[in-house]
Formats: structure tokens, sequence, C-alpha cells
């Protein structure tokens, strides 16, 4: 939640929105933080600040899933696991792990680019959550990553290498250097930060499960061990469930802080930023001695102006902001560019029209963390029958409301929902005209994230400004993939058949906040 300049308290979540995995560097004056994107393109989100409170998304590092045919379909839970951002010999790098093919690394010499494209240093199945080290007093490099046992049959342990300094290879099979199994009550040990600091080698890394675990410190004089261990931050007496895996950071005035997530839900991981200190036995301290904090004193930095990742958008010239991603690698002709304002999305014909969850050209952005009101305006413009566009509460379970051309030419509000067993959705509500094919869409997202779909299309006054906002269909409590939140989608598709299928134009795009927390 940004803080204003002259307030000298932030509250907890600095990031209310799924911002999973993060990581986060300082270079100069500046702060950048990437996390998960799993199946989503662009992948690899580059958020920048000033301050370690307010942030604004500035670009990704990823455009094509690679290898692009295995992610020519939605992967939802596949794809980009826990990235690590670091800079290096005046570059920015990024690694991660993809659970299906190995450890991945781009570069770029710019936050904004040009990055290259994902090499491969290490192919296995389950290797997770890679982080490298430069260490400048030796000039030797090193690499640390943890296991997915869904596709490798281990976990609970972090496994180290050697790495070329010019981080494309590895330079041995590699070692366990932590087997969270020998350490009493640990299990699922997993996302390690690799960092050198007063002579000591540090993996910062969570155990526990994303929704009950802790955050874990481990130091060794030499990189390969022995590690001791101790935990540094837990949930303790507060509210904030599993607060681990994140970055460590220092600013120029010499203050430590951790941003850690917190799962939630279908809100997804929302990023906490914890002050930390040291013990006089040199061991991190993080939060208020070692629970999270809800607000603390800002940070020793200059004032900055409210700011957090965009959400509204009128689309000019048709193309979305940085904030929308698509279900799986883009195709050409999804989206058309053109001189005015508003997305002109295609309705994409498909065998799947019964199923958005399989859909590759679904639009995507993060659903907010605090209970808001999304709207969105949709014109279904020419097409055949059965073409269909929409707003969409996108997870295991998801909800849709839009409009269908049906087959007497006729436009029809339609509201529709697949429970997370379903294989097809169904109505939600009972179709309804919608005179001049055009309506705006409204979800409002309350407590728990409920959603409540209504509509106006403008038929119920004289001066064509409708009834107002009428209800659709009974409260749908948005549900999270396995380890993605719950997605706020835009969505236009058709029936297999012959030809252009039409195309639908969503403009006006908007959420907004309440300012009371109703879930919190």
């Amino acid at each position: 939640m940004s803080a204003a300049p002259d307030d000298p308290v932030y509250r907890n979540p600095v990031l209310d929105a799924d911002w999973s995995d993060p990581d986060v560097i300082r270079v100069g004056d500046d702060f950048y933080l990437t996390a998960s994107s799993f199946g989503r393109v662009p992948g690899l989100p580059l958020l920048h600040s000033r301050d370690l409170v307010n942030w604004t998304l500035v670009g990704h590092a990823l455009h094509r899933l690679e290898p692009e045919s295995e992610f020519a379909v939605p992967r939802h839970d596949c794809g980009v696991w826990a990235p690590s951002l670091r800079h290096h010999d005046g570059r920015f790098w990024i690694f991660w792990g993809d659970p299906d093919q190995g450890i991945f690394q781009v570069n770029a010499p710019e936050i904004r680019g040009p990055w290259t494209r994902p090499h491969l240093i290490k192919a296995g199945k389950g290797l997770i959550d890679p982080c490298p080290l430069w260490d400048d007093e030796t000039g030797e490099a090193y690499l640390v990553h943890a296991w997915a046992k869904s596709r490798s049959g281990v976990k609970n342990r972090l496994t180290g290498h050697r790495m070329h300094p010019h981080g494309t290879e590895l330079l041995d099979e590699g070692k366990v250097i932590v087997d969270g199994d020998r350490i009493p009550g640990w299990f699922t040990l997993e996302g390690p930060k690799l960092h050198k600091h007063d002579g000591w080698f540090w993996i910062l890394a969570p155990a526990g499960g994303v929704e009950t675990g802790w955050q874990g410190a481990f130091r060794s004089r030499a990189f390969f061990g022995p590690y001791e261990e101790k935990v540094v931050l837990e949930q303790k007496d507060t509210d904030v469930n599993g607060p681990h895996q994140g970055g460590w950071v220092r600013t120029p005035s010499g203050e430590d802080w951790f941003l850690h997530f917190q799962q939630r839900g279908a809100y997804g991981r929302v990023v906490h930023l914890q002050p930390m200190e040291w013990d006089p036995d040199g061991w991190p301290v993080i939060g208020d001695n070692g629970a999270p904090v809800a607000g603390h004193r800002r940070p020793d930095l200059p004032p900055q102006r409210p700011a957090a990742p965009a959400t509204d958008d009128d689309f000019p010239g048709g193309r979305p902001g940085r904030q929308w991603q698509w279900t799986a690698n883009p195709r050409d002709g999804w989206a058309t560019h053109h001189s005015a304002d508003g997305l002109r999305l295609t309705c994409v014909r498909t065998p799947d029209a019964h199923d958005l969850r399989a859909l590759p050209h679904v639009l995507t952005q993060r659903l907010p963390g605090a209970p808001c009101t999304v709207e969105v305006d949709l014109r279904l413009d020419d097409g055949e029958p059965g073409a269909r566009a929409g707003l969409a509460v996108l997870g295991d379970a998801y909800s849709w409301i839009g409009l269908e051309r049906g087959t007497d030419g006729a436009v029809m509000l339609v509201h529709r929902f697949a429970e997370t067993a379903a294989e097809r959705e169904r109505d939600a509500a009972l179709p309804r005209p919608a005179p001049g094919g055009r309506a705006r869409l409204r979800v409002d997202i309350g407590a728990g994230a409920r959603c409540s779909f209504s509509y106006d299309t403008g038929d119920g006054g004289g001066d064509g400004a409708g009834e107002g906002f009428r209800p659709s269909g009974q409260v749908f409590a948005a549900t999270p993939w396995r380890w993605v939140g719950a997605l706020l989608g835009l969505a236009a598709l058709a029936p297999t058949g012959q030809g252009h299928a039409g195309t639908a134009t969503f403009t006006q795009f908007r959420i907004r906040i309440q300012e009371k927390r109703a879930d919190r």
C-alpha cells in the first residue's frame, strides 16, 4: 500500500497483489524487483522504486516462454518460478527455474533491456529457485538452487555449484550444501537467496510451506558448508501467515530491509517490507524481533510520491499497458493496433470455447488484494453467431460476464461460470438482450475475494444512460490456481468454424480500490 511522501510510516503490504516470490536489488539510488510470472507472457516483471514503499512496473525481461511450443497453450502453474535478480559487471541478471526444463538465465545492460534470450545453464526436472553469487573478494562465482518433489522426487535440500564468472555454465555436478531433512522440524526448504556478508556466505531461505512457513538464515565460512541455521522471521501472534521468501537489500545509508510474500488465497502472494538488523552474534533480525510488522517507520530514503503498478487502461492505439499478460505465448492477430483508443480483440475461433481456462488468448492482470470495483466498456463488433467477449475473474474456477451474438444476429448479455472440477461452463444468469451490442461490465470484489457481477446495457432510459447497473447471478468466490492468485481477464472468442468471426472492443478499463480494507 503506497504511503504519502509526508507520512513517516508505511503500511504493509507495500505491493497488494500477486507479486509472487519477490527478489530485490539496489543499483545506485534505484531499487528493482522481479517476481514469478509462471505461464503468463510477457514474463519476469520488472518493478522500480526509490523508497522501497512505492513501486511502478517498468517492463518485463522475458517476452516469450521457451520452448515456445510448450507454452502455445496455457500452463498456469508452470514456467517461471522464483527468479533471482542481481547486478554484476555492469549488467542486470535474472536466474529462474522452470520445474520441467531446468535453470535459465537472461541478462541486460539496463533494466529496460534489451534482455538476452533465455539461456539454459542446467537442464533437468525439478530444478527450481536458483540464485547466483559473484564473490568480489575472490573472483569466483557460485549458484544455489532448490528442488521440486513433484518433478524430481526430491525436496527439502539446497544444492550448490561453482559457476563460470560469465554466468552461462556451471563448473561441477553440484553438492547438497543444506539438507533440511537433517534439521529437526524443517520441511519444504526452498527459495534460497545467496549473499556474501561480513566474511560469511549467507543463504536466506524459507521452509515450512507457503501458507504456514517461516524464513530461515544459514551461514558458513565456506560456500560448500557446513552451514548453521536460525529462524529469523515467523508469524508468531500476528495475522501474517507464512511470512517468508524474498530479498534482502541495503540502502545507501546502511539500513537493511527485507521484502517477502504472504500467501492470501485468491489474492495470491502479496509483498511486505520488513526492517532488518543484526544481533550481537551476527545473525539477521527481521521485523519486530522476528515477527512481521504491519507498519513501520519509512526507510531512510528521499520522499517519493505515492505510486503503484498501473491497473487502469484506455488502450491507446489498441495496445495493452504493461500490466497485462497473455495466458500463453501470443500469436499475431489476437489484437489489432489502430489509431484510436480501445483494445480490439479478435474473436478467436477455438474448440475450447466452453472453458476460458484452456484459452491462450485471454489477456490478464493481477487481482487487487483489497476490495475494489472493476469496470470496462465492451462493444461486440460485426461477427458470426457464437462470437462472444467479456470480463472474467479467472482461476481454478471462473466466472465471466459479457456479450454473445446469437444465431439470429442479435447480441445478448450473458453471464457464465465454471466450478473447479467442471469441464464446461454454464449459465450463471439467463441471457438478456443487449441493444446496440454494447454494455458496461462491472465486478465488485469484496471481502474474501467474493465477486458480485453487474452490467449496464444503456437500454433503460430515453437519454441513453440506461437504468444504471443491474446485478447478475449469484456471488462468486474467486479461487486461485495451485500457485497463482486469481486473475482479471479480458477475452474474445468464437466456436470453431470457417472465416473471420468478428472482433470485440474494450474501452475505459478501471479499477477503484475501496479505502477501507474489509478483510484485513
